[in-house]
């Protein structure tokens, strides 16, 4: 099985194993560094690294439209959750099994 790491500008990157995609950091819409829209993406996940506008950007619309699950720290978790999305809370140390 083979693992592709495509890098989308900015912070955002994803990574696909045939299992799963990983998002990271999806600041995308605004951001004239990305190399396609928000719309045009798909994730089973994204993982958020901090709540700064440059590294949330479209987290929440990707999670929504794709049924993804936001793994973030506890606060930006419940902060997402708010909005409408899956999230899975961490904490320092904590793990998440994919």
């Amino acid at each position: 099985m083979s693992t592709t790491l495509t890098y989308y500008g900015h912070a955002c990157f994803s990574l696909k194993d045939g299992s799963h995609n990983l998002l990271f950091d999806p600041f995308l819409t605004g951001n004239p560094q990305a190399s396609m829209p928000a719309s045009d993406i798909h994730a089973d996940y994204v993982l958020l690294t901090h709540g700064h506008s440059d590294h949330l950007g479209d987290a929440i619309p990707i999670a929504r439209r794709c049924d993804a699950t936001i793994i973030a720290s506890f606060e930006l978790a419940k902060y997402c959750e708010k909005r409408g999305a899956k999230v899975h809370d961490m904490g320092i140390g904590g793990a998440y099994k994919f």
